[in-house]
């Protein structure tokens, strides 16, 4: 019996178990004129999975269910096949990057897509949560992928077949060019991928989306009118009584006047003699004795009672080994926290001649404490040691001038770069 796959020929869950064979020299047949939401209802597709997911492989041996499983029972049939690894630990770490694909990537992908296209409930608090958690995955694969050019060892394995196969439903339904730009090491990774010869004949040639599909409207559809009453032909007739106007009522359905979102809690706190807007038009406008003027004019400005300073030191230099990847890190951090622009300043230096290179930085936050929107929001935060600065200490107090101005030499080495957040 020649094993046959139960799915449609455009389900990406499918292609994971195509390409596979593919790399695997397994011939694996998909079932001709399969129908989704039909093929799948029926009482001999329901003996091979209960529940009626797709996609479901028939073999000797009886049928399998969950795609991820069936792609390793593809993997598995060819001896030594290098899709699963050279050693112990490379197979752990392809285990590793598959649970990531599906959970993180997946999972989240399709908690933003599935709504977007009428088949779930579309609550906007709901898709901002996916979206998030769909950025940090992104963020994290990004930074992998900065280093490795494929997830894991120096070929393809499963798990660049599972990883590539969730990205491609973002990637050409939801995720646009303006969404994926922030991750440039995925952006390389899946497209060098699906155009691999064994990947783009089972995928074929895959176009990213130009737009976010629009939220499906949810007018009610209109209640039929009840037939009028017939009059008695010789009831007689009432004297209409006069209603004052009242406002007319919107029918049931339309969609209400969105709410006023919550305020920001740096919203409520008491007003700051410091104007943030000042400060940073006064750091972007002086070319020239910028310690005379920047420097003196910041603490001019300063109120440390509506604000806080912070210098943040990266736990992790020794992983900055190359210095162009060291420098989009920055730039990924300074991105993410574009949520705080409204309440923040922020300088950070990379230093050094010669790697391992040194992230340090100086920022300036609304309030006494960093906020918790922007530690919730921005995963960069836990990747950097925080310590308050004491400005009535004259040492801290000139270590966050020397941030300010990119002084250089820096604590004894040259700069590699400075970069602003303003």
């Amino acid at each position: 019996m020649a094993l046959v796959l139960h799915a449609g020929n455009t389900n990406k869950n499918a292609f994971k178990t195509l390409i596979t064979a593919e790399y695997s020299g397994v011939k694996v047949e998909l079932v001709k004129n399969f129908e989704m939401g039909v093929s799948n209802k029926t009482s001999e597709y329901l003996k091979m999975n209960p529940i009626g997911k797709v996609p479901v492989l028939e073999t000797p041996d009886g049928p399998i269910f969950e795609s991820n499983a069936i792609a390793r029972y593809v993997a598995r049939l060819k001896a030594d096949n290098p899709l699963l690894g050279s050693s112990l630990i490379d197979y752990a770490h392809i285990e590793q990057w598959i649970d990531f694909a599906s959970l993180e990537i997946d999972t989240n992908i399709l908690r933003w897509f599935i709504p977007r296209v009428g088949f779930a409930v579309y609550l906007p608090p709901a898709e901002e949560a996916a979206i998030s958690a769909l950025k940090r995955a992104l963020a994290a694969l990004n930074m992998h992928l900065a280093y490795n050019t494929y997830l894991v060892g120096h070929s393809v394995t499963l798990a660049d077949i599972v990883m590539t196969c969730n990205l491609t439903l973002g990637f050409s339904r939801i995720m646009t060019k303006s969404f994926t730009s922030e991750f440039p090491h995925v952006e390389r990774y899946f497209w060098t991928m699906v155009n691999i010869p064994n990947f783009r004949k089972i995928l074929g040639e895959i176009k990213q989306a130009e737009s976010v599909p629009p939220v499906p409207s949810a007018k009610k559809p209109a209640q039929p009118k009840e037939p009028a009453k017939p009059k008695a032909q010789n009831e007689p007739k009432k004297e209409a009584k006069k209603e004052t106007a009242k406002p007319k009522v919107e029918e049931a359905g339309e969609e209400e006047a969105p709410k006023p979102k919550p305020k920001n809690p740096l919203d409520l706190l008491p007003p700051s003699k410091m104007i943030l807007d000042d400060w940073k038009r006064l750091y972007s406008n002086t070319k020239t004795n910028f310690r005379e003027v920047a420097i003196k004019g910041f603490w001019d400005m300063y109120d440390p009672e509506g604000y806080s300073l912070w210098f943040c030191d990266y736990k992790y230099n020794d992983e900055n080994t190359v210095s162009f990847v060291t420098l989009n890190k920055v730039s990924g951090f300074l991105q993410r926290m574009d949520l705080a622009r409204k309440y923040a300043f922020g300088k950070m230096l990379i230093i050094g001649s010669e790697p391992p290179f040194k992230v340090k930085g100086l920022w300036l936050f609304r309030g006494q404490e960093i906020p918790q929107f922007v530690i919730d929001e921005c995963y960069d935060m836990e990747l950097y040691e925080w310590k308050k600065v004491d400005i009535n200490d004259e040492a801290q107090k000139e270590r966050a001038n020397q941030i300010i101005e990119d002084h250089e030499p820096f604590e004894g080495e040259a700069l590699l770069d400075a970069k602003c957040f303003k």
